[in-house]
């Protein structure tokens, strides 16, 4: 369970149906507003709330080019009918694949589930939860490495409440990614003293020799 996605999007559906209505007053349908949340990006079109979308952080610290990313939101519907996320599109990954285990964890009055093998059922005044336990949004085949701090542009459509795009970001690593050896400037420094001190040595051996041998020469001209 993924409780940070969790944490950051149960708040919204403690509002009252009034408030979440509220919200979205006087948008245009078609019309998306767009924000960073605590955990992930925010959206919002119609009566439709798209909160901490994220990629899941990969247990090697970033994605590479071909790899598969698992998408994770939470997606809150405010209004009085049921709406449907019909497709997931965007530039940088071969193909969004969805995947339900059964009804979707919500909070609320219904289970939000995937209607088609595609699309993704939001029943009204809930929250559905994409993060891995029963639904399973992945993006395949990225076209190019993605790591924290980075992002694509992912657009979202449903079936009422019209598209939003929102910038998903990889998330960071639950647990510190392990480093390499880190480089040893003292040891580094202490060599080239090392290879100095050698070669001062070295020097001062050959201008004594130089001085004995000259010093041997005039003697035996006496």
């Amino acid at each position: 369970m993924n409780r940070a996605l969790r944490a950051a999007s149960v708040g919204v559906l403690l509002l009252s149906p009034a408030v979440l209505s509220a919200c979205s007053a006087g948008q245009v349908t078609q019309t998306a507003t767009q924000e960073r949340d605590k955990v992930g990006a925010m959206a919002q079109v119609g009566d439709i709330t798209v909160r901490a979308a994220e990629f899941a952080s990969p247990r090697q610290g970033s994605y590479e080019a071909g790899d598969d990313a698992e998408l994770r939101m939470a997606i809150v519907n405010g209004g009085e009918e049921v709406d449907t996320l019909v497709s997931i599109d965007g530039d940088g990954f071969g193909d969004a694949e969805i995947r339900n285990a059964g009804a979707a964890t919500t909070v609320g009055t219904a289970s939000g589930a995937a209607r088609g093998s595609d699309e993704i059922e939001i029943p009204v005044d809930t929250i559905v939860f994409i993060d891995g336990d029963e639904i399973t949004v992945t993006l395949t085949d990225l076209d190019e490495p993605l790591t924290v701090g980075q992002y694509l542009d992912i657009t979202l459509t449903f079936e009422s409440a019209g598209e939003l795009t929102l910038p998903v970001s990889v998330a960071n690593p639950d647990e510190e990614v392990e480093r390499g050896e880190a480089f040893d400037f003292h040891h580094e420094e202490g060599g080239e003293e090392e290879g100095t001190e050698d070669t001062a040595r070295e020097r001062e051996s050959g201008r004594q020799s130089a001085e004995d041998s000259g010093g041997t020469d005039e003697t035996d001209n006496e």
